[in-house]
């Protein structure tokens, strides 16, 4: 047995910290006591002068395209995060046809796989991680698997294939299904298509978490057919990482979270997420229109080739809305011409080319096999925070950097993004209490899932625990100096078992992909 003293139970439901003792017994928590409750034969975590919560669960994660390379989640346990759910923005490991238009889809991604699995069920047997992985399957992934890349309508039978392999990754334990409409193959996908395999994530109970089609100027019409789907569909719908894109449409939050108010009030089981920074990352071809994209990397790389459309995507990328070259800077890429230009603009890297933009990010995908992964400064400080004090927001990363170290310049969400919630935006500025802050990261992603015996602290639900000090809890990493493991987080147990001890890995492994209930 296992008992954590000395602290301040902050139990995951919102309420005020009370003082107690919390007693661990195998793989669940067996009781809250009173602090002066005797305890004999167990070992003991002092908590003193720090509060004890559940676990918190991140509810988009790409960890999925990284977690058999790094197993021991180092990122994650230094934010405290016990719960992955991956799969998101319409990307997962499987199913796998074609593995090779797979592995050139996901390859933005820098994934770390041997890909030795063809399904759900395949892939969940693979993982052995120190936190656990609740898996979606993307859209994308099953329409590369159906139809590779191409740009147009699936046939009847194209889509009843698509809809068989996704209720088969609902029978093998996955617990959502996710799209990601900016990315192609999904973007080619209308809305009669998204809504069909919805209502078929509908029929399995499983999640439908949504990248939606815009998240610019047409942002509440991409979110009226994410709640049309969702609702036609009997789905339960996750928005992910809600925000407004570029400067003219900073402050569409507002009317985003009115639209989301009202489809909850009409009966919508309905969610939505934010991760605490002012920019995003994404691969460089989501600055391309979608037609470049048609037929997959390779088709992309024939046409940067071709001097007639070489030159007429770098016109459209020109007059593209949301393509700003100062704010586009280069996260990761495979090695090549421009491995040296990690941490620089693309407006940088064009004056050095002495190019103009449009041609430097052309310059840059060939030569990197289109393989390249940005971040992007395009949001507002106050849409983060309105957002963020809805009382119906999850903190969620959009991370997939699990281990300590690395090369490139990965967004600081990977290493950050909890503990800036609970040091930046409740600490120091007040945007929400620490129990509510504690909520947004642990009951109610787990009610997001149906899970009601995490995210809770609370006799009988499962032992996945931190132990933080709430006055040193705080964020290191930055864009220039991303790989810095936050600070605060003592101690985190994973279904009982000590995963993060005084402030350092222990090397075990307890977490278990999770299934839908």
């Amino acid at each position: 047995m296992i008992a954590i003293t000395g602290g301040h139970v902050l139990d995951g439901t919102g309420t005020d910290a009370v003082p107690a003792t919390v007693l661990v017994d195998g793989e669940r928590i067996l009781d809250v006591v009173p602090p002066e409750t005797p305890v004999a034969d167990a070992e003991v975590i002092d908590a003193t002068g720090n509060v004890v919560t559940p676990g918190f669960i991140d509810l988009h994660s790409h960890a999925d395209f990284t977690v058999l390379a790094a197993p021991d989640a180092t990122t994650q346990l230094s934010q405290g995060v016990t719960t992955l759910v991956t799969g998101n923005c319409g990307w997962s490991p499987f199913p796998i046809t074609d593995l090779e238009t797979l592995k050139a889809g996901t390859a933005f991604l820098d994934p770390e796989h041997d890909w030795s699995w063809r399904d759900t069920g395949g892939f969940a047997d693979r993982v052995e991680s120190a936190v656990n992985i609740g898996l979606q399957v993307g859209h994308c992934s099953l329409r590369l698997a159906v139809m590779g890349g191409a740009d147009r309508a699936p046939s009847a039978d194209e889509l009843r294939q698509m809809q068989a392999l996704l209720r088969e990754a609902a029978d093998q334990g996955a617990v959502g299904f996710s799209t990601g409409l900016i990315y192609a193959p999904g973007t080619y996908a209308a809305a009669e298509e998204v809504a069909a395999l919805v209502a078929t994530a509908g029929e399995c109970g499983l999640l439908y978490s949504t990248h939606i089609r815009n998240e610019g100027a047409q942002l509440i019409e991409a979110l009226d057919e994410a709640i049309a789907a969702a609702r036609a569909g009997g789905a339960r719908l996750e928005v992910s990482h809600l925000k407004a894109v570029g400067a003219p449409n900073h402050g569409l939050v507002t009317a985003a979270l009115e639209r989301l108010d009202q489809a909850r009030a009409d009966g919508l089981d309905l969610g939505w997420d934010v991760y605490p920074y002012t920019a995003s990352s994404t691969t460089l071809t989501t600055r391309l229109p979608s037609w470049v994209l048609a037929g997959g990397t390779a088709s992309l790389l024939a046409r940067l080739k071709d001097p007639t459309e070489r030159e007429r995507i770098a016109n459209d990328l020109r007059t593209a809305d949301l393509f700003n070259p100062q704010a586009v800077v280069i996260a990761s890429l495979p090695p090549g011409r421009y491995e040296d230009s990690r941490g620089l603009s693309v407006a940088e890297i064009a004056r050095r080319d002495d190019v103009d933009a449009a041609e430097a990010v052309l310059r840059i995908l060939e030569h990197h096999r289109a393989a390249v992964s940005v971040v992007n400064h395009a949001m507002s400080e106050d849409d983060v925070v309105t957002v963020l004090r809805h009382p119906c927001t999850s903190v969620a990363s959009d991370g997939w950097v699990l281990a300590g170290s690395g090369s490139g310049h990965p967004h600081p969400r990977n290493f950050g993004t909890f503990p800036r919630v609970l040091g930046r935006y409740t600490r120091d500025h007040g945007v929400l209490t620490l129990p509510e802050a504690i909520r947004r990261m642990t009951s109610l992603p787990a009610s997001r899932l149906g899970m009601d015996d995490r995210g809770v602290v609370r006799p009988g639900a499962v032992a996945d625990l931190v132990v933080l000090d709430p006055a040193d809890v705080a964020d290191r990493s930055t864009y220039d100096d991303p790989w810095q493991l936050s600070t605060g987080i003592e101690h985190v147990l994973v279904a009982g078992d000590p995963v993060w001890r005084d402030g350092v890995p222990t090397g075990r492994r307890p977490g278990r992909v999770l299934r839908s209930s």
